[in-house]
């Protein structure tokens, strides 16, 4: 009696305390891996080497590493623009002939030097910003569309700088179109949908329309996108797919607009197919978004539109654009809230990929070991009580 006693408190023992072992484990090993977590020194400064004031602003991200650099420039001198520069040393700075930079004309008068030490290159520009009638509310673009806002013909606020982030805005059609850049000294995730997943070797950037006035009743919009590199451009777009939609909600896929040479990714624009209709989105006010292919263009087009692109590359750079449209059939209209948000990623190397959190795989394996565990002492408790039961048939010696 004693011992199935003991036996039922150990069963009930292990089978109360397995779950929270597990969750406590996997939660342990994943501090263990934050606090390994790769970092970089982030500094930031805003038009470096002026002394006086310039006709836009020229933000210079510097991000370190143990043998390499990664310069972000983000600057509103013509179209919104965002270069990243990656170098093999940890020494690498920017020069900028402010003079020549601010004529719109003066090709090389922005440098990273040492110049020999460029591992990659690519900028990205905000070029347009198109909007059509989707009369028949089938989200398809049609071919009269409205004349486009030219991004680089639109006054800019100055940039503001806040807590690792800085934000960039233009009045259009009585409204504002905000082009915001986030930098990050280590791996984390955004607070706000999408909840994109960086580490300290990509940036943020996050675009909203707020109040802008449509031009018709069922008016949707298109962002068009400009990518100017080297001999390994933003050339293609892949889409990978997930089962899981832990942080972004209903949304299984992820795009990458990708730099490749013969085997490995060098850079990357990633973000997940949806946009949000509202500054604090539900569920409901999420609505997908579409690209096109990306499609050779002529750098002249890139380079007129930004300054900062005409004044770093000295020859013409291949250039692709891509056109990203917001909402498919049936999909409310922008007119329905005024307001539109859609988040990307910029960086070098392999793109960061989402996996299942500790979280959810602690509750899996609790779903699924607290069961197996109770098979388990089960299956030896019927057993124990199978041979007692045998013993106890025995005769015994008569003393």
């Amino acid at each position: 009696m004693a011992d199935r006693k003991t036996l039922s408190c150990g069963r009930h023992w292990f089978s109360k305390t397995l779950p929270w072992t597990l969750l406590l484990l996997f939660l342990c090993f994943d501090s263990i891996g934050a606090a390994e977590a790769f970092t970089r020194n982030v500094t930031a400064q805003l038009n470096p080497g002026s002394h006086g004031t310039t006709r836009g602003d020229l933000l210079h991200i510097r991000a370190v590493g143990g043998n390499d650099t990664l310069h972000f420039l983000f600057c509103s001198h013509g179209a919104p623009t965002l270069l990243l520069v990656h170098t093999n040393t940890s020494s690498s700075t920017v020069s900028v002939n402010w003079t020549q930079f601010e004529s719109h004309n003066a090709s090389g008068s922005f440098k990273v030097e040492p110049e020999s030490s460029v591992l990659y290159s690519s900028g990205l520009v905000f070029s347009r910003l198109l909007e059509y009638d989707d009369v028949n509310n089938t989200a398809q673009v049609t071919p009269e569309l409205f004349p486009p806002y030219d991004l680089s013909n639109i006054s800019w606020s100055q940039i503001s700088l806040s807590d690792m982030t800085a934000l960039l805005c233009g009045e259009i059609n009585n409204g504002s179109l905000c082009v915001q850049l986030s930098y990050f000294q280590a791996e984390g995730r955004g607070q706000a949908w999408p909840r994109l997943l960086h580490t300290a070797n990509t940036s943020q950037l996050a675009m909203w329309l707020d109040g802008v006035l449509p031009r018709a009743h069922r008016s949707r919009f298109l962002l068009e996108l400009q990518a100017v590199g080297g001999q390994q451009p933003l050339s293609q777009v892949e889409v990978e797919r997930s089962i899981d939609d832990e942080f972004t909600p209903s949304i299984f896929k992820v795009a990458q607009w990708v730099s490749k040479d013969d085997k490995d990714v060098l850079g990357f624009v990633q973000w997940k197919p949806v946009a949000y209709r509202h500054t604090s989105p539900a569920l409901e006010d999420a609505t997908p978004c579409r690209h096109s292919d990306p499609e050779r263009q002529s750098a002249v087009a890139a380079e007129s539109s930004s300054s900062l692109i005409q004044a770093f590359y000295t020859e013409n750079e291949a250039t692709y654009g891509l056109n990203v449209s917001f909402g498919l059939p049936g999909d409310p209209f922008y007119n329905s809230t005024l307001y539109l948000s859609w988040t990307m990623l910029v960086g070098v190397g392999a793109p960061p990929s989402d996996s299942f959190s500790p979280l959810v795989v602690a509750i899996v394996a609790v779903g699924l070991g607290a069961p197996l565990a109770l098979l388990l002492v089960g299956g030896i408790w019927v057993c124990l009580r199978k041979r007692a039961t045998s013993s106890s048939t025995l005769y015994e010696p008569i003393n």
